[in-house]
């Protein structure tokens, strides 16, 4: 067994990434991170004692070239004798039609296909076609995340502002959730990868995305692939700088490790390491807390069982917090309640949204500002000594539901 080998497997029990018996589809690109990935894992299967399988989405953008890796990745799961799962998708008029990025347009429709195999209600299920067999559920998808994407995480988060929530960076697993009417593929925006509560009952038997190479780099993946005689796709656009991950990758970090740290990846790592172990705390306290703060607008349901449940009359109902139990709090914790509040009904707040909603509980209930708007025309408006989330027009409503709306 490879050096590697033992490296992941340390980190995949760590971090309880995979349990005997799960079904594992290996998201292949065709890019050596994934294919490392593919191969450290079927290395591995017998002693985690799961079931591999591939999977592959074609983006479509690169003509040629994309097939191309659709071919090479059909091959290694032919060769290895695995299941092949492959679906594509219109990457670029999604983008169009979403106002979005065409990176972020490519992940919501990668990872909706994702939601599809692991039996998640997906908006659109592939067909058997697109399948290439028997459509079966998968316990878990894993994606071929590096330590290296995860210091570029953290860096752009960084220089954009971010608390502690941003700095986590990349999570080792991600429980895939209903999608509700303002969120991602995922249970959270593409770049906020922390869940709203995280050992709430309604977690354990979810399916998970899982990212085993987190603390393994890009450069020791390549070698990995070398001497055991691998090859592997390069992604032309990944060389493309104008996205802003190529500048930070291949501009920014460069002069980083030169000049100031030449182990600044692995010091952004451990960044996000630290920051995910805060956070986690805090969900559990903020979980607890919202059990009292929060007045649902559904009756007889609590916080727990709410957050629990992403269908749309619970987003349409709305609720409101108590101003009373915000007061008591420090101000760090009054903001993550608001925040909290918040994505309970599918909405991600700026850090001005929330400053505004404390404005509301600051003033008096005769005197001050009444309302705060909030993005996809929510809004929050104080009632005595309750700030209570207004859904917008039933009309609108509609429209939000009906699909997946660009991300705030």
């Amino acid at each position: 067994m490879h050096e590697l080998t033992h490296k992941v497997l340390d980190y995949i029990q760590r971090h309880e990434l995979l349990k005997p018996g799960d079904r594992v589809g290996v998201a292949v690109s065709g890019g050596a991170d994934s294919v490392a990935l593919l191969r450290l894992l079927l290395e591995l299967r017998k002693a985690l004692g799961v079931v591999i399988s591939v999977v592959h989405f074609n983006h479509k953008l690169r003509g040629a070239e994309s097939d191309g890796e659709k071919s090479f990745v059909a091959e290694l799961a032919r060769c290895h004798k695995l299941q092949f799962y492959s679906s594509s998708g219109n990457v670029a008029g999604h983008a169009a039609k979403k106002h979005m990025s065409v990176e972020t347009a490519a992940r919501e429709l990668r990872y909706e296909f994702f939601r599809s195999l692991v039996g998640v209600g997906a908006v659109r299920k592939p067909s058997s076609e697109e399948l290439n067999g028997p459509q079966i559920m998968l316990d878990k998808i894993a994606t071929g995340h590096t330590l290296d994407d995860q210091a570029e995480t953290v860096l752009m988060r960084l220089v954009r502002g971010a608390g502690t929530r941003g700095l986590a960076g990349i999570y080792p697993k991600l429980a895939v959730r209903e999608r509700s009417p303002q969120h991602s593929a995922l249970s959270t925006q593409p770049d906020r990868e922390s869940s709203v509560v995280s050992s709430q009952s309604c977690w354990v038997h979810a399916p998970f995305i899982v990212r085993p190479l987190l603390n393994i780099s890009r450069t020791d993946l390549e070698c990995y692939l070398a001497a055991i005689g691998q090859d592997w796709r390069e992604d032309s656009s990944n060389r493309d700088l104008r996205f802003t991950r190529n500048r930070v990758r291949y501009a920014i970090l460069p002069r980083l490790e030169r000049y100031l740290n030449p182990a600044v990846r692995h010091a952004l790592s451990e960044t996000a390491e630290i920051a995910r172990g805060e956070e986690e705390y805090w969900q559990d306290e903020v979980a607890r807390l919202m059990e009292s703060a929060w007045s649902s607008s559904s009756p007889g349901k609590s916080y727990a069982r709410e957050a629990c449940d992403s269908k749309k009359e619970t987003v349409a109902s709305g609720g409101a917090l108590r101003i009373d139990v915000l007061r008591r709090l420090p101000l760090a914790l009054q903001r993550r309640l608001v925040r909290s509040a918040a994505e309970l009904l599918g909405l991600r707040l700026e850090f001005q949204h929330v400053r505004e909603i404390l404005r509301l509980s600051e003033s008096g209930p005769k005197s001050g500002p009444k309302s705060a708007p909030l993005p996809h025309d929510w809004k929050v408006v104080r009632t005595g000594e309750e700030l209570r989330f207004q859904p917008p027009l039933a009309g609108e409503t509609e429209d939000l539901c009906s699909g997946p709306s660009r991300s705030v």
